[in-house]
């Protein structure tokens, strides 16, 4: 990785190799992006206490930017401790080179496992924002890409086309969505040219860019195992589970707050009902926030609508113009938002 801001990395010695963090999400642990979830300063487990006891951000420390980010999601408490976690690794390792210490060479590629919907994108765009202002990153931006984006349509196209994204990606994250799909086509399939390329350039680009792969996480398990060389190159790998009813209902809540809509208790009871039969019945392709997004936007647009065909002459009230009733929140047989 390029060299720290402030506080420079040098004559770090030979790589070691990176150890495997797994992390996964509990269904119960549910914050609301509005509630208080617990202090991210504060110990996640007794073995780093005295760590973060010795550590803890100054006032104008980077991370209590990203700490105020994070603090507004639903959920994700797993994620957030991963966060603070890396955090305290760069700071500590600064630390240690200001004292004379080897600095330690830490690879920070990652897998993201979880259905559409779970928040892998928001904890990329996090994860690059961090890396910038702890200067492991020169721009800590993101280049979002799938397979679409890699993958050519003749032999040696598949190839220029990855790296000149790795290209774009230089100095920041690049996160390839739905990655599993680069090993679908078979031996033939230039998504397999697309993958070798990308092996190749965490080599010829190390420490200049970090690689996010995402998708389901049954698939992405498969696509592991079509390259030997994969899982040893990702040694941070997260678990996004999806979300409890009460965190679709409370991010629910939040968009439509953020928007300046009321959901009527009706209204919720409503939405709580359906989500329930959607998760039930769509099982593994429920979208989670995504869906509710679309339901709350659906219903905004019914509103719009209800209200002017209510109110022809005059103008409706503040609180009318406000209300999400039950009426306005629709779906068809399908259980798809009806818009």
């Amino acid at each position: 990785m390029p060299q720290m801001n402030g506080h420079a990395a040098s004559g770090a010695k030979e790589s070691r190799p990176a150890r495997q963090i797994n992390v996964v999400l509990r269904h119960h642990e549910t914050y609301g992006l509005g509630a208080s979830a617990p202090a991210l300063v504060e110990p996640v487990e007794p073995a780093v206490a005295p760590l973060k006891a010795a550590v803890a951000p100054p006032a104008t420390d980077p991370y209590l930017e990203i700490q105020k980010e994070m603090d507004h999601m639903v959920g994700m408490e797993g994620v957030k401790s991963l966060i603070y976690e890396i955090y305290a690794l760069l700071l500590i390792s600064q630390m240690r080179t200001e004292a004379g210490l080897s600095g330690g060479a830490q690879v920070y590629h990652m897998i993201f496992k979880g259905n559409p919907g779970t928040g892998k994108t928001t904890i990329a765009r996090i994860v690059a924002k961090l890396f910038q202002k702890m200067g492991l990153l020169s721009k800590g931006h993101l280049i979002e890409v799938e397979r679409a984006d890699l993958v050519g349509e003749y032999i040696g196209h598949t190839a220029q086309k990855t790296r000149d994204l790795v290209k774009k990606a230089l100095g920041g994250v690049l996160f390839v969505d739905e990655a599993y799909s680069l090993a679908r086509g078979g031996e033939k399939d230039f998504g397999k040219e697309a993958i070798d390329t990308l092996v190749k350039a965490m080599e010829d680009h190390r420490s200049q860019f970090v690689l996010i792969l995402a998708g389901y996480p049954l698939e992405i398990e498969h696509f592991m195992l079509t390259n030997p060389g994969l899982p040893s190159r990702f040694p941070i790998q997260i678990d996004f589970p999806d979300y409890t009813v009460d965190q679709l209902i409370q991010i629910a809540e939040l968009m439509s707050k953020d928007r300046d809509y009321n959901l009527m208790p009706q209204t919720i009871f409503k939405l709580r009902t359906h989500l329930m039969q959607e998760k039930t019945a769509t099982l593994y392709s429920f979208s989670n926030a995504r869906y509710v997004r679309n339901l709350i936007e659906k219903a905004i647009r019914h509103q719009a609508v209800r209200l002017l065909g209510q109110y022809s002459s005059v103008s409706p009230g503040r609180q009318e113009l406000m209300s999400i009733r039950p009426e306005d929140m629709r779906w068809d047989g399908k259980g798809k938002p009806d818009g």
